[in-house]
């Protein structure tokens, strides 16, 4: 027996001396993660129709950190982009970011699609997730997070503040549409509003991503003979379609309104095919933007030579959103994150915009614009129409209330 008690305590200063080190060894490694840098995750195209846009989106969130000093909280960030080839790639890479990445939020999603499989993960791993151009309603709607915000207006608004013009141009309306949850959207809101501006709709196509020839769709209306076709092809798809469009002789004889467009569509179709209504979230030569926007608009002229597209603004937004969020809460953490985003306002301009608390849904006036009649800048197409509202009462308003979106926001 007396044999055995010193290895007894010798096994107990062993035990003891383990866990001391395992001590220091955690401690270290917490005030490692405390100096090291922050990652944010990104999920853009970097492929395929959506590619123009992707790169756009990620210049603006690039941008915002730019401008923040490349900080947050004293500590340099690193941003991880991973592609938004579609909606099962897009799930997998934001797991990917979380597991292997360790980022503290993510900022993405252009496509609804992609976007609403983004969404599970979010949820299931309990890290903030910041969508900056989905826009099918479900989002902020029936399948609204606690951990998902979106930047972009919904498709029911969206529709809603262009309706008005079209009905201007004539009431026998065609629609053209892409075949998934955004295009699926744009018809069910657009033909809700038939009968608030006296509309009837004599022809509808849904599109597949990635359609290469239009000719058919082009003939197919005009045979319909619409006053005005109302359309929501994304990226390289709306590029095609008004491309042909025009070489087929129907530019100036149908008008054209469409949601979701972005500028850098326009860049690629050219001054000759360019036509039609559009709204989108914010433009770059738009009277009306705030110093910030406009300083954002030089500082992205200086750095790549062109202006910045309303998908820049959306994901330089986003990020700005997300870094004076972090600042606010003074922490990393998902929960402080989700709660400091919800108090989140911007009082730049003569109407402050926020994410509602309730849904996640940022509320801001849209801008319609108009494709200029004769385009003399490389850069500049449109002629700005008017915001869609005019009234920070108005434009919570058009974004709906609690009982017509139907989100039932679980707790954190």
């Amino acid at each position: 027996m007396n044999g055995t008690q010193p290895d007894k305590r010798c096994a107990l200063r062993l035990l003891a001396g383990i866990a001391a080190m395992t001590t220091i060894g955690w401690g270290a490694a917490a005030t490692a993660q405390d100096t090291g840098p922050i990652r944010i995750g990104l999920i853009y195209s970097k492929q395929g129709p959506g590619a123009s846009i992707g790169e756009y989106l990620q210049r603006g969130s690039a941008l915002a950190v730019e401008q923040a000093g490349g900080k947050v909280l004293g500590r340099p960030i690193e941003l991880v982009w991973l592609d938004e080839p579609n909606p099962q790639v897009s799930q997998q890479n934001m797991q990917r970011l979380i597991d292997e990445n360790k980022v503290v939020a993510v900022i993405g999603g252009n496509y609804s699609s992609s976007a609403l499989a983004m969404m599970s993960v979010a949820n299931r791993e309990k890290i903030p997730l910041i969508l900056t151009g989905a826009a099918a309603s479900e989002i902020t709607g029936k399948d609204c997070s606690r951990y998902t915000f979106r930047t972009q207006a919904t498709v029911p608004v969206q529709i809603a503040g262009l309706m008005p013009y079209v009905a201007n141009l004539g009431k026998k309306i065609y629609f053209i549409t892409p075949s998934y949850a955004f295009g699926q959207d744009i018809l069910r809101s657009a033909r809700a509003q038939l009968p608030v501006i006296g509309g009837t709709e004599v022809g509808v196509d849904e599109v597949p991503v990635n359609t290469a020839d239009y000719s058919s769709y082009a003939l197919k209306i005009r045979q319909a003979r619409p006053d005005v076709v109302i359309g929501g092809l994304v990226g390289g798809d709306f590029s095609n379609f008004l491309k042909q469009w025009n070489e087929m002789g129907m530019k100036g004889k149908i008008p054209y309104a469409a949601v979701a467009v972005t500028d850098t569509d326009f860049w690629d179709v050219g001054p000759q095919a360019s036509t039609g209504i559009f709204i989108k979230p914010w433009y770059y030569n738009n009277p009306k933007n705030t110093a910030a926007e406009k300083a954002m608009t030089a500082d992205f002229q200086k750095k790549y030579g062109n202006p910045p597209s309303d998908k820049t603004w959306s994901g330089w937004i986003g990020m700005r959103a997300l870094l004076e969020s972090m600042e606010a809460a003074k922490s990393a953490k998902a929960g402080d994150i989700v709660t400091a985003l919800e108090a989140w306002k911007n009082t730049e301009g003569p109407f402050p915009f926020y994410f509602r608390a309730w849904d996640h849904q940022m509320v801001r006036p849209a801008v319609i614009v108009q494709v200029k009649k004769d385009i003399t800048d490389k850069w500049d197409y449109f002629d700005v129409l008017k915001n869609t509202s005019d009234t920070t009462a108005d434009t919570e308003k058009a974004f709906g209330t609690k009982e017509q979106i139907g989100c039932t926001m679980p707790p954190l």
